[in-house]
């Protein structure tokens, strides 16, 4: 029966793709030649590369990803030049005949999450620099596919062009800058991180503003052209900026895996320091897929779903609350959400930075914990109708929601090693297509069955029946993120029998699980951290003193 399994053709398909599938999620390795690396040192015209030049290409590259956000300006026009109008006799206002252009954007986010989960181990074999280079003539082919669907009025073609291969090669894209600086700037993470995302948030506001004059002056099909070729020129330039760290690269007496680097001219006590290093950051070595299947990340994952779901799903029907709730105009309703994207850039530089000197830890327990307040308090706000409270907290909650997207890649940076932040930057982006899909057509599906009910647009309870179940997902990431052992202990330490969890209170340990929940002294706790240390090194030791005779005797 064995040997009949093994010879079978499916069978074997589909073990060849299981082994496919683990050996490109477990090789993050960048071979480069010393040419290549010698090459790195310089810019063009042999001008000297410095990191901070990462700094402003890697914003001006995210503020065209981040053009994405700015959609919702083409769906209207779309819609129109596709469909034709229609006028309403009592208003004289022109309306689109159908509305099918938003769901570009969903398909764009889509493909934009499954690109950078599946394009991470292939972005850290081949570097930042090719990976932003393809990335960004996809963009561009998907620009031009969307003018032809505009053009020839076949939305399919859109859908594919812009959403399909657009969403695809921003994704690609958006994570190609942000592994590089996690490698170039090990001594400040945060900042790096934070910098590179809120140029995606700048380019929401900036870039919103230009398709409507382009659209005038060269037509709507045109307009995608020169902004497709505009794009495209700009991230070619970026990317020749782009790079990751020589070997043996140092700043401030810190490596890329943040290992403090000894001035000893001893081999073996080097040797012996990186040893006891590794006993103390495991995730400077531990295997892509090892990393992605850990219970830190799968906590992490769900963490970062908590924290995205109220930002793209309440957040995107910003401009209709604050005109059917608060009955405000048009313009009021656009500067209100100007200024709210002006919170979602501050938010991802402000808590990322902080984040270098609080804690990536404690900057999402304040993140999560205010928008879990926030939400529970906003249909209460909503159905008194309090516009400043309104505006108070939404933008606390943008601001938090932002600060999750520029914590993230850092945070995941200290757990499990700069090699593998592409990839798992990438997956864990498939967290924030989930919220933005899922989320948005479960609040739509919610929202169309109220108003069918006999609710109209100016009830809140359209919005807070939907605020119920955003606070429970929200609520959930909140509960998980307490288990992520950030501290290496929390990580490495045995469990206890029984046990199947554990956090930390006030920086005890606390363990829970068949016994119920027990508290461990910092004696206890000390003794069984030494007691593993000298295990692992005792099993090391053996290790290699098995494996050095077959080496010599070859």
């Amino acid at each position: 029966m064995a040997t009949q399994a093994s010879t079978n053709p499916e069978s074997q398909s589909s073990n060849a793709l299981v082994r496919a599938i683990h050996r490109h999620y477990s090789d993050t390795t960048y071979p480069r030649s010393d040419q290549t690396i010698e090459r790195e040192k310089f810019l063009i015209f042999n001008i000297p590369f410095n990191r901070w030049a990462m700094f402003p290409t890697a914003f001006i590259f995210q503020a065209i990803c981040g053009s994405l956000y700015a959609w919702s300006v083409f769906n209207d026009p779309i819609d129109s030049f596709i469909y034709g109008s229609v006028t309403n006799a009592a208003t004289g206002k022109s309306t689109p005949a159908a509305h099918n252009a938003a769901v570009t954007f969903y398909i764009a986010v889509g493909c934009f999450g499954l690109s950078a989960a599946l394009n991470g181990p292939w972005l850290e074999r081949h570097g930042p620099k090719l990976a932003a280079i393809i990335g960004a003539t996809v963009f561009f082919l998907g620009n031009m596919i969307a003018a032809i669907g505009i053009y020839t009025r076949i939305i399919a073609l859109l859908y594919f062009g812009y959403g399909v291969l657009g969403g695809a090669g921003l994704g690609l894209c958006y994570i190609s800058p942000v592994s590089a600086l996690q490698k170039w700037f090990p001594d400040r993470r945060g900042l790096a991180a934070g910098f590179a995302v809120c140029g995606f948030g700048a380019g929401s506001i900036i870039l919103a503003k230009i398709p409507q004059p382009l659209t005038a002056a060269v037509g709507l099909p045109l307009t995608f052209v020169v902004l497709g070729c505009a794009y495209f020129a700009a991230m070619l330039i970026c990317a020749v900026v782009f790079r990751v760290p020589p070997p043996g690269f140092q700043v401030n007496g810190m490596d890329m895996y943040r290992n403090k680097v000894e001035k000893s001219g001893d081999p073996e006590v080097n040797a012996s320091e990186k040893a006891v290093q590794d006993y103390k950051d495991p995730g400077a070595n531990m295997v892509l897929s090892a990393a992605i299947f850990s219970t830190e990340y799968r906590i992490m994952y769900i963490m970062m779903l908590g924290n995205s779901i109220a930002g793209l799903v309440f957040l995107s029907r910003l401009a209709n609350i604050i005109k059917d709730i608060f009955n405000k105009d048009e313009a009021t309703a656009a500067t209100i959400v100007a200024i709210n994207g002006g919170f979602n850039l501050a938010g991802r530089l402000f808590f990322s930075t902080v984040s270098d000197r609080l804690g990536r830890k404690n900057s999402f327990f304040v993140m999560l914990l205010s928008q879990v307040i926030i939400l529970a308090s906003l249909p209460t706000i909503m159905e008194k109708r309090v516009y400043w409270a309104f505006l108070l907290v939404v933008w606390i909650l943008t601001s938090c929601y932002g600060g999750g997207f520029g914590c993230i890649p850092a945070f995941l940076c200290d757990m499990f090693g700069p090699s593998n932040i592409g990839a798992m930057h990438g997956i864990i982006l498939t967290a924030w297509s989930l919220a933005g899909v899922g989320g948005g057509l479960l609040f739509t599906e919610v929202y169309n069955h109220l108003l069918a009910n006999g609710y109209t647009v100016k009830d809140p309870t359209v919005y807070s029946a939907n605020l119920h179940w955003i606070l429970a997902v929200a609520c959930v990431g909140f509960f998980f993120f307490l288990f992520v052992g950030t501290n290496v202990r929390d990580r490495l330490l045995p469990k206890a029998k029984g046990e199947f969890a554990r956090l930390r209170v006030f920086g005890h340990l606390v363990r829970m699980g068949s016994f119920g929940v027990r508290f461990v002294s910092k004696a206890d706790e000390d003794a069984e951290w030494e007691a593993y240390v000298d295990k692992r090194r005792a099993e090391d030791h053996a290790g290699h003193s098995v494996a050095a005779p077959e080496v010599g005797s070859s």
